[in-house]
């Protein structure tokens, strides 16, 4: 009987521990937060949040705003650390980030990086195009390691924590994140060609990713992705407009792979 009261007295240390860490970054960054989005000429917690990040330039975008309108650029966040080379991760232990259209799924105040939220890999193009075991659990977290994950610095994990869960239960559903190679225009293309390990297959990869970049720098909307089943290919369309009359027929259902 001892030994259980130990570890549920324990348990309950460590979960408040965890309530607290992340009580303590609401806090550390309350003020932070509303000068940010109050700079940006948005409200907070915003209607829409969207991420993407871009590994070569190493840096991680946050957009904001409306629900509808085109968003607005509220910060940068650095790197400060990602382990592997430009390419999609495709299996456990390749210490690869991601590729592709992601959403924002989960929230640990427990991590072992100070705080992190989880990224949404693998997705059903992952599963499709990667190996036997495609691995999991990937993170943008603090503590500036990284094994798979983006690693940004502590007081930045904290925001981006906060502002990502408010903003998750404004908008009543996953935030986008959309992580890139790099910026995909005509130059970032060529670079990429150049790379020693740019096959055709990757090539077509970094070319299937490119309209979700476009899109957005022309619309400040971020893109709808599905997944073609037999290919697992990405298909990059605009977002849906609202409907004209009811007597619109609805396009087919695809698989979403961006929560949006």
């Amino acid at each position: 009987m001892k030994p259980l009261l130990t570890l549920l007295l324990l348990t309950c240390a460590l979960t408040a521990h965890a309530q607290d860490r992340a009580a303590a970054a609401r806090q550390n960054q309350a003020r932070a937060l509303s000068e940010l989005f109050a700079a940006a000429g948005l409200e907070y917690p915003p209607q829409e949040l969207y991420l993407r990040a871009f590994k070569h330039e190493r840096e991680l975008e946050v957009w904001a705003g409306p629900r509808g309108k085109p968003l607005t650029k509220v910060k940068t966040y650095p790197f400060c650390a990602a382990s592997g080379e430009l390419g999609p991760k495709r299996q456990q232990g390749d210490l690869q980030v991601p590729e592709g259209f992601y959403t924002i799924d989960l929230f640990n105040p427990r991590s072992d990086y100070h705080l992190s939220i989880r990224v949404s890999y693998p997705n059903e193009s992952d599963r499709l195009l990667g190996k036997k075991d495609p691995g999991g659990a990937i993170m943008v977290h603090g503590n500036c390691v990284s094994i798979g994950c983006i690693a940004i610095e502590d007081g930045p994990i904290e925001q981006l924590y906060v502002m990502t869960l408010d903003a998750r239960t404004k908008m009543g559903r996953n935030v986008p994140i959309h992580i890139f190679p790099r910026r995909l225009d005509a130059e970032g293309l060529a670079a990429l060609e150049q790379l020693p390990h740019a096959t055709e297959s990757l090539m077509a990869f970094w070319r299937s990713l490119e309209p979700g970049w476009r899109l957005f720098e022309e619309t400040r909307r971020p893109p709808r992705a599905s997944v073609d089943p037999k290919t697992g290919a990405y298909r990059v369309r605009p977002e849906r407009q609202p409907k004209a009359t009811s007597r619109t027929r609805a396009e087919p259902a695809a698989q979403e792979t961006t929560g949006s």
